[in-house]
């Protein structure tokens, strides 16, 4: 039997998998079009982390100090001159002192603020388009409109990141919800290409993969959260040592960090033991090895960056793209993940037919 047969047998027969309908009832167009825009949706939110990371090392996080306005103004001014004489005495009593306006820091932290209504727009439309779908799949409607509601209350979380001045925890929490949404978009792409991976069965897979993904998961798990602390250590030794000291954050960083720093050799082992277990079972041309290997390229990237930060003083525009490679790297895990349980599910249906 055909493999796009198993998928589509596999698709109707509510005993295997009662999300799926045929894909005779929802045209190639519509899938790819669904496809196509939640993978741009998917970029662009990854952009908005890089821009956010940047806009936070480069220290404009507080360029406009109020939210959703900037200095009061939906068109934020382009000179100190446009303010009143006494803003500095309005937004102290606000609870924000020492704010002072910094044309390129404000203007930074602005335009982070328009991407971010585009992402919500993108998504938006991501919702929109999976509607429709629902038929074939409905945890990938619900996905695409949770992430669309889940985008709005990323925006409350950010308005109350800047109320409480860039409180490290807050800012921590607003991560984590940026993951949360990669995440949701993620499973909703990943039901998306289900008939995709349903037509690569991995019956011959290593017996060892499915633990050893388990265990690189954990792994990653781990090194983020350490990450994170490291991140909110490096926001309080900023505040305490300024900038002019940045060179030497890293000798008062606590004993966690260099837990954090040595920690990644085990993790980059670990995923390229389990992208040998893939080549040696599926062969280079399967989507999980080259899900896998595009994994270890962005493992490299985050390893090299991390070094950078550790080895040659904190360097500021090196910062984002650390960060942009933890998150990246999260997300390829969680395709991972989701890929090999589509391709296993319709492998096991492969076995039932031959049996029978």
């Amino acid at each position: 039997m055909h493999p796009w047969t198993y998928c589509n047998h596999y698709a109707t027969n509510s005993a295997f998998q009662p999300d799926i309908m045929t894909t005779e009832a929802y045209p190639d167009t519509a899938l790819v079009r669904y496809r196509r825009i939640a993978t741009i949706t998917l970029l662009a939110v990854y952009f908005l982390i890089l821009v956010g990371a940047s806009v936070r090392a480069s220290g404009a996080g507080m360029g406009c100090p109020d939210w959703p306005t900037c200095f009061g103004q939906w068109i934020p001014p382009t000179a100190e001159s446009q303010l009143p004489a006494n803003y500095q005495e309005i937004y102290s009593d606000l609870g924000y002192a020492d704010t002072r306006f910094n044309v390129v820091k404000t203007w930074t932290e602005y335009l982070n603020r328009l991407i971010g209504v585009t992402i919500g727009l993108l998504i938006l439309i991501t919702a929109v388009l999976s509607w429709p779908l629902r038929r074939f799949s409905q945890s990938l409607a619900t996905a695409s409109i949770a992430a669309f509601f889940m985008v709005g209350f990323q925006g409350w979380l950010g308005a109350k990141v800047v109320s409480s001045n860039l409180q490290p925890g807050m800012i921590t929490l607003h991560m984590l919800m940026a993951l949360a949404i990669v995440g949701t978009l993620l499973f909703a792409l990943a039901q998306s290409r289900r008939q995709i991976m349903a037509s690569q069965p991995v019956v011959g897979i290593d017996k060892a993969f499915p633990k050893w993904l388990g265990i690189v998961l954990g792994m990653t798990v781990l090194q983020v959260a350490m990450g994170t602390q490291v991140r909110e250590m490096t926001d309080i030794i900023s505040k305490a040592q300024g900038e002019e000291l940045r060179s030497l954050w890293i000798e008062a960083m606590p004993w966690f960090f260099y837990v954090h720093r040595s920690f990644s050799a085990f993790v980059l082992f670990a995923n390229l033991w389990l992208a040998y277990l893939l080549i040696r079972s599926l062969g280079w041309m399967h989507t999980l090895t080259r899900l896998c290997f595009a994994m270890i390229l962005v493992i490299g990237v985050s390893v090299l960056s991390g070094a950078t930060l550790g080895h040659l003083g904190m360097p500021r525009l090196v910062q984002p793209l650390h960060l942009v490679a933890a998150t990246a790297l999260f997300g390829l895990q969680f395709l991972i993940w989701m890929s090999y349980r589509h391709s296993r599910d319709s492998s096991s249906f492969v076995n039932v037919e031959l049996v029978s």
